[in-house]
């Protein structure tokens, strides 16, 4: 199983953006989700996460213009970004927490390969 990420590109300040992530493979329920971004010379951060629940959590950095949301049939995650700076310039990771066995309420964590968004002033 893989965290297949997309939606990264370039955008001018002001602009928006869409991620994705979902399992390539498959699998039983994902548990808590999320996205965390690495910029250049920076150490990863946390950008929002979801709950099975829908319940969120939310950088401050980014709150007001990203919208985490999840569709729990699919297994997939969502970034809306909204009104993107130039420090928002990072690769972002998504992240969830998946039940591989029905026989098993045991979860394992992925991280996906990371997609480059790129914000020009």
């Amino acid at each position: 199983v893989q965290l297949q990420a997309s939606g990264g590109g370039l955008v001018q300040a002001g602009g928006s953006l869409r991620l994705s992530c979902a399992p390539s493979g498959s699998i039983v329920s994902a548990n808590d989700m999320g996205w965390y971004r690495q910029a250049p010379g920076k150490q990863r951060e946390l950008v929002a996460t979801i709950t099975s629940g829908g319940d969120t959590n939310y950088a401050d950095s980014v709150k007001g213009r990203f919208t985490v949301s999840r569709d729990n049939v699919k297994n997939t995650i969502y970034l809306q970004m909204d009104s993107l700076k130039p420090e928002d310039t990072a690769v972002y990771y998504c992240n969830a927490h998946l039940r591989l066995a029905l026989y098993s309420y045991r979860t394992s964590e992925y991280w996906g390969q990371g997609t480059l968004v790129t914000v020009s002033s």
